[in-house]
């Protein structure tokens, strides 16, 4: 899981802040609306920054063969959110300026504790079939961050200060396994988007929800065509000063109206007209997988289908993220602004592969679910209902073999391992069986070796994964495009940390699209399964209508 934050975000008091100061007047009954923030003086904020510039030049003489330098200032977010803070950054940026903000909603100090914002990426990468590069997309990414060699500095302790943030497709899986190809390059290319699109960005908010605090991280170049290291650094504190300018700004308040059909609006649809499949094509396909697994050529597939339904007029994409983050709070939250009519906005529940500062990879396979209980007792009887299951047990322990077998062909000989067997997650609405692999990467091999393994992954393809994929792939004759593939970030520091691209709207050209599959194994009913893609993808349509409705209430 992203170890982005806990976007379950309540404001505290906290009259000890060593870096901003606030005028309180009487505490007794004041509301939050009368307290403001003093701005900082701004030779107070310069002399802040960390590390100092004299600092700055003693770590570059000690790492001379870095090339990267954070440079940060501490900030208390009491009184603000990840939300508030990205809306007043976007207020002074350019319409269809490129941007980021990542949040999670897990359990634990290490899932939970950040969230990350970033806007007006530095450059962008792009590969794919219309792209100057063509090739494979993890070889482009790779190259370009092997350019940036950061200098770690002990106090700044954050898993991302910086990097390429993005989407690998599902479909990029033509460049990992070559059997799979043809099957891909034969579907049709619906979206006409980049098999994969990482932002870098140098500049990055990043909450820390344990302190209730923030920090502002900008970067020096050691090896600046044309600055030196105190021109660098005159440059950093003029980013930050104006980062902060900008959240110490009031929040934008939006005013619009909307103006949409009863289509969209209304709680009849026709999910089946909807579909770019239907439901009698999808019940075919779980036939002919069903078919495929009697005679042994696979244990399980994820064949999907996808919807699409045009974005209500003045619903913005980030009203169905903040809309999404509140009825489907997951562990991956994510919002990505591509700009030219492409965003990607999403709740999932599954982190794909991630591998830290010690070079530990992991993956949590995710099979088996059920609905939250109404009281206590209902919910344990759920949990325990679920673990007896012996269909969701032998699916899940599948997947959690598949996970092993990924991680075992990057990891040392002996390291893989199952930290948490079968434990029960829970969520806003429903609970999973969850798993935990673990390995340690081999010195021979790179983040980007133990990306290509587990990409994509087996609860979304099946298994063997790839005949499954070459069987789905040659029933489902669109390419899925970003679903079933992963977004995340790749940092400065080389920490990898990326989630499956399920429970996620992709917003292209006004349209909102999001897919959903089921796992089939030899007793699946065709009539079933496709409800239950139903039921998935009805979340996803239900957070467009909300939105909707919202705006013709506002």
């Amino acid at each position: 899981m992203f170890v982005w934050a806990c976007a379950n975000y309540v404001c505290g008091l906290n009259a000890q802040c060593r870096d901003c100061r606030f005028t309180w007047g009487k505490l007794c009954g004041i509301s939050f609306a009368h307290w403001h923030r003093e701005p900082f003086p701004k030779s107070k904020m310069a002399a802040n920054l960390q590390p100092t510039l004299e600092a700055a030049k003693a770590l570059a003489i000690a790492h001379a063969d870095k090339n990267l330098l954070p440079v940060y200032l501490d900030v208390t977010a009491d009184l603000d959110s990840p939300v508030s803070v990205y809306l007043k950054l976007m207020q002074h940026q350019a319409p269809g300026t490129q941007s980021f903000l990542l949040e999670s909603i897990a359990p634990g100090e290490n899932i939970a504790r950040y969230s990350f914002i970033g806007t007006s990426p530095f450059k962008i990468l792009t590969s794919g079939p219309n792209c100057a590069y063509q090739g494979d997309p993890l070889v482009q990414l790779e190259a370009e961050m092997a350019g940036f060699r950061l200098i770690a500095l002990p106090e700044l302790a954050l898993p991302m200060t910086g990097g390429a943030v993005g989407y690998c497709s599902f479909d990029a899986v033509r460049h990992f396994e070559p059997t799979v190809g043809p099957f891909v390059e034969a579907q049709k290319d619906v979206f006409q988007i980049p098999e994969s699109m990482y932002m870098l960005f140098d500049t990055v908010v990043v909450f820390d929800h344990v302190f209730h605090s923030l920090k502002i991280v900008t970067h020096c170049r050691l090896d600046h065509p044309s600055r030196d290291l105190t021109a660098e650094y005159a440059a950093a504190s003029d980013r930050i000063r104006s980062i902060q300018a900008q959240i110490e700004s009031p929040l934008p308040r939006s005013c619009s109206s909307s103006h949409v059909s009863d289509k969209i609006v209304g709680d009849a649809l026709d999910y089946n007209a909807m579909s770019n499949v239907g439901e009698a094509a999808y019940m075919s396909f779980v036939d002919t997988l069903k078919q495929h697994i009697v005679d042994g050529d696979i244990f399980q597939a994820v064949p999907s289908h996808r919807l699409n339904v045009p974005l209500p007029e003045n619903v913005t994409s980030f009203d169905l993220y903040r809309q999404m983050r509140v009825i489907n709070p997951s562990p991956y939250m994510f919002y990505l602004n591509f700009g030219d009519g492409l965003e990607v906005v999403g709740a999932s529940p599954e982190m794909l592969v991630k591998v830290d500062q010690n070079a530990v990879v992991e993956t949590h396979p995710i099979a088996g679910t059920r609905h939250r209980g109404k009281t206590p007792a209902e919910d344990q009887a759920l949990a325990d209902e679920l673990l007896a299951d012996e269909k969701e047990r032998a699916e899940h322990i599948m997947l959690v073999d598949l996970g092993r077998n990924d991680v075992g062909r990057v990891a040392v000989p002996g390291s893989v391992r199952v930290e948490a067997l079968m434990a029960i997650e829970k969520y806003s609405h429903v609970m999973h069986i969850v798993s935990v692999v673990k390995g340690q990467l081999r010195q021979d091999k790179t983040i980007y070796d133990a990306y290509r393994a587990l990409f994509p992954a087996g609860t979304l393809t099946g298994a063997p994964k790839v005949k499954a994929m070459q069987l789905i792939c040659g029933l489902e004759k669109e390419r899925r495009g970003i679903y079933g593939g992963s977004v995340g970030y790749v940092s400065f520091g080389g920490v990898l940390d990326t989630a499956i691209a399920i429970r996620t709207i992709v917003v292209h050209d006004r349209r909102a699209y999001c897919q959903a599959g089921a796992g089939i194994v030899y007793d699946s009913n065709p009539a079933a399964e496709y409800n239950e893609t139903i039921i998935k993808l009805g979340s996803a349509v239900r957070t467009v209508q909300k939105c909707a409705r919202q705006k013709q209430l506002s």
